[in-house]
């Protein structure tokens, strides 16, 4: 089996089918084997019966695996599991897929120079972003709606891709360990980083990932997202995220290091990013300091959360004699 697509869902079955439409009618060399395997987190609509009408009338191209346990990491880890392809590209339950998009992002992948490979994540062509939002650049807000484009020219990788149009050769899971399940969206939560940190993990251990432009994905913008409220509720959860994905770091002069942190994010950051916010006058980069300001609250609620924890757990060892 030479390439195999994972598509992890929850609760979508409208969109489900698109999304597999989509990706059933690749264009491949008749000479590759592939599959696609349809992940169930656990839903309570019709995305069983959905996936199994796939399964039904593509006979050896689709497989449904269910996975009981919420959690967008656990999913993914529990398709690459059951993975049969050299190479693992993921997609996501909502998107719709280039007809060339599984040739274009795997061609680099049959060897062994490129770990891993990404792809444009583009919104409807019909869509327009509100003066307060800013897309590219600088001051890009668009993680928050899952879209990344680096341009038409492909090349090096110097970020890691987005989950949602990704794939990596399989060995590199087994070389540096699954997507972390403390990560990642889980129910109703807009935590994430869960690919971003694994592709961070692959290039700090010295491994090269490829920019395909022609690989691409577009991605649905729900009216419900193009709202401030939705924007601050994703860079809170992605300063808890960064702040998780740092993990545990070692003490300084015997001072847990998340008590270091948060004085600091109060008195360093929080100030200077709040009257950046303040005295902006554009909109685009008032919105923009704004979710600087939400992040850093992020980051100080979940280094609080894990300072009480660490409390919690000195107060259970036993006082030695």
């Amino acid at each position: 089996m030479n390439i195999t697509v994972i598509l992890c869902t929850f609760n979508r079955c409208q969109s489900l089918s698109q999304a597999l439409d989509s990706v059933a009618a690749q264009i491949l060399p008749d000479s590759f084997e592939w599959e696609v395997i349809v992940v169930d987190n656990n839903s309570s609509d019709q995305t069983r019966e959905v996936a199994q009408y796939y399964v039904s009338t593509h006979p050896g191209r689709f497989r449904y695996v269910f996975e009981p346990q919420q959690g967008l990491s656990r999913a993914r880890n529990t398709g690459i599991r059951a993975a049969r392809g050299e190479v693992v590209a993921f997609m996501d339950d909502d998107v719709t897929v280039e007809p060339m998009w599984l040739q274009k992002l795997t061609a680099s992948l049959h060897g062994g120079q490129w770990a891993g490979a990404g792809g444009p994540i583009r919104p409807p062509k019909e869509f327009k972003p509100p003066r307060w939002l800013t897309l590219g650049g600088e001051m890009d807000l668009g993680g928050a709606l899952a879209l990344f484009d680096l341009g038409s020219v492909p090349g090096e990788l110097e970020r890691p891709p987005y989950g949602t149009n990704m794939a990596f050769r399989r060995i590199m899971f087994e070389k540096y360990g699954d997507f972390r399940p403390d990560l990642g969206r889980c129910g109703g939560n807009l935590l994430s980083n869960e690919d971003t940190e694994f592709g961070r993990r692959l290039l700090a251990g010295g491994e090269r990932m490829r920019y395909e432009a022609s690989a691409v994905v577009h991605h649905p913008v729900p009216p419900e997202r193009i709202r401030k409220k939705y924007f601050r509720t994703w860079w809170f959860d992605y300063g808890r995220a960064r702040v998780l994905e740092r993990g545990s770091r070692p003490p300084i002069l015997g001072i847990p290091r998340q008590f270091i942190s948060i004085p600091s994010l109060v008195v360093r950051f929080l100030p200077i990013r709040t009257l950046q916010w303040l005295v902006a006058v554009d909109p685009k980069h008032r919105f923009y300091n704004k979710c600087q300001v939400w992040l850093t609250l992020g980051e100080i609620a979940q280094n609080y959360r894990q300072s009480s924890e660490a409390k919690s757990v000195a107060r259970e060892i036993p006082t030695r004699s």
